[in-house]
């Protein structure tokens, strides 16, 4: 029982991994003595992170634009150069926008979709070498993808485009576990609910819509990093190596209150 949530020595990828969700996941894996590469459109916050966690354990950084094909192909190569084996894809990189439905861009939904969507798999495809040479029957290869309860139910914002994008992650989780399935490699997706992040900077940096925001949490608080780097450190030790095709949201009932 020791060694069933360990992920000692395991080589993981964190894109968006500079700050948010993508930072208390990378930090958790970096604290439970994995190998941690992280990625994040912005080189100097990717740095700074990456610096911060290599005083806990090992981490790398590499800055990449996953909105351009570009980005997805020069982090992919990196990934490739210092990590043949990639035991965990962590599609944690994000894009949302705001804007009432009369007035709601083009450019809004083409950047959300492409970050959201079309980014998460294609750099899961451009890096199945590597996750499928970690890949054992015994200890599965991960990719985690991050959705979002925007996805799972309505939101109260006008976030078109983003609660789309996070139901489609949400789908493409299911089709592509069952496409890698018999490679040994699980595709499970998280769906958070309210943590301190930058998308949610604008509830958090105010007590009122804090508190108002709170109150519709059945467990009465928002996401710790404990809460959203426990359920990705799960999925990816031995205690989840049964689990694939699942979405599971990490919101403190929100999804299942509404």
């Amino acid at each position: 029982m020791e060694h069933l949530f360990d992920v000692t020595g395991k080589t993981v990828l964190v894109t968006g991994g500079s700050r948010g969700i993508g930072l208390m996941i990378a930090r958790g894996f970096v604290e439970a003595g994995a190998t941690v590469i992280i990625s994040s459109r912005n080189a100097e916050a990717c740095k700074l992170a990456a610096e911060e966690l290599s005083g806990l354990g090992a981490c790398t950084a590499h800055p990449a634009d996953l909105a351009t094909d570009e980005g997805i192909a020069s982090l992919a190569e990196r990934v490739a150069e210092i990590a043949p084996r990639l035991d965990v894809l962590v599609n944690n990189a994000g894009a949302t926008w705001g804007s009432p439905i009369d007035d709601f861009p083009g450019s809004g939904f083409d950047k959300v979709m492409s970050v959201n969507v079309k980014a998460v798999f294609m750099l899961t495809q451009k890096l199945l070498p590597q996750l499928r040479d970690a890949a054992s029957a015994d200890d599965p290869a991960r990719v985690i993808n991050i959705g979002s309860t925007d996805g799972l139910v309505l939101s109260r914002s006008d976030n078109f485009s983003y609660g789309a994008s996070k139901a489609a992650v949400h789908l493409m989780t299911r089709k592509v576990a069952a496409t890698l399935a018999d490679e040994h490699i699980t595709v499970n997706a998280i769906a958070p609910g309210p943590f301190p992040s930058k998308m949610m900077a604008h509830v958090i940096g105010d007590q009122d819509k804090l508190d108002q925001l709170v109150g519709r949490v059945p467990l009465g608080r928002v996401g710790t990093p404990e809460d959203i780097a426990g359920t990705a450190i799960f999925l990816s030790s031995r205690a989840g190596a049964f689990l694939t095709g699942t979405v599971i949201p990490v919101d403190g009932g929100v999804s299942q209150a509404r």
